[in-house]
């Protein structure tokens, strides 16, 4: 019963992302500003640590927070320094990023070496109707850019839904990228990254869809089981 429950206010969760502000289109001009910030945060980090991208949209952002140290990037960051190794976490995270936005974005981010890229897209691909065929295909594509600037780059993958309102084919197909792209590629998979926190009404902000402080750090644990073992 309580998996039905919470199947159901996911449900309300992930058909609500769309009419936030935080998931709406981004404007040419703040995405030139993030990309030139991501490099210019990225060739400074490098110098003395290894370097973790986290590329994704406002859930990976931080929408609706005080700023980005309290995103899960940022906590990620805390506990590899509780631990003193040698990593760096860059937060790329783009609210309104769609799966074909990130493909033309991440040859930004590129321009220097990364050695843990955690890829977090897809979402407000299948709430537009984009066909999974397409987003497999985006994600691949930024899959094998980053493999090709970083063949020794350790890939992470974090797993979104849709609502069935999309139809159990839409439904199954989507959920079933991640699995596909991570047994492809080799990549260690966050099965759903909103995993007990999506559709939780304490856990969320006012507009139902974003993590709270809280909630961004039930995310940050349910990333870091899956990290962890990569940071070498």
């Amino acid at each position: 019963m309580i998996s039905i429950i919470r199947t159901c206010t996911f449900l309300f969760f992930i058909t609500s992302l769309f009419s936030c502000n935080g998931t709406g289109n981004t404007e040419g001009g703040d995405r030139n500003h993030e990309l030139n910030k991501n490099s210019e945060e990225i060739a400074e980090k490098r110098i003395s640590r290894k370097l973790i991208l986290f590329f994704g949209n406002s859930l990976t952002a931080g929408y609706g927070l005080d700023g980005q140290e309290d995103a899960f990037p940022a906590l990620i960051q805390a506990k590899i320094d509780s631990l003193k190794l040698p990593y760096n976490c860059i937060n790329a995270g783009l609210s309104g990023e769609t799966s074909a936005g990130g493909k033309e974005r991440i040859d930004w981010l590129l321009k220097q070496p990364i050695d843990i890229f955690v890829l977090e897209l897809g979402a407000n691909d299948g709430l537009r109707g984009i066909p999974n065929s397409t987003t497999y295909e985006n994600l691949s594509n930024i899959i094998e850019k980053v493999k090709k600037a970083n063949p020794n780059c350790k890939l992470v993958l974090a797993g979104m839904m849709v609502p069935p309102s999309m139809g159990k084919t839409y439904f199954d197909n989507f959920k079933d990228i991640y699995p596909r792209l991570a047994d492809e590629y080799d990549m260690a998979l966050v099965p759903f990254l909103l995993d007990k926190v999506a559709g939780i009404e304490n856990l969320n902000q006012t507009d139902g869809v974003h993590p709270t402080d809280e909630g961004q750090k039930i995310v940050a644990e349910n990333v870091w089981p899956v990290l962890k073992p990569l940071l070498d």
